[in-house]
């Protein structure tokens, strides 16, 4: 479900961000891209038109954070 996809992505977030403990937890866009078009199709649930309508969505957020993506963009 889509409740559990952005957990996972939200975990992966704070495992692979570079920030402090405790920080935005950022990671690159293209980095969160790939886990979550990966996961999404791994889930089977969310269609392809979901899927890109988040992502754009994400890419407009974090094009105003130097291409980072934020636990809070979504």
């Amino acid at each position: 479900t889509l409740q559990s996809l952005l957990s996972s992505m939200k975990q992966a977030c704070e495992i692979l961000t570079r920030d402090p403990e405790g920080g935005a937890a950022r990671i690159p866009f293209e980095t969160f891209s790939f886990l979550y078009l990966y996961l999404a199709s791994i889930d089977g649930e969310i269609s392809e038109t979901e899927t890109n309508a988040f992502l754009h969505e994400i890419k407009e957020k974090s094009d105003k954070h130097s291409g980072m993506v934020l636990i809070r963009h979504f």
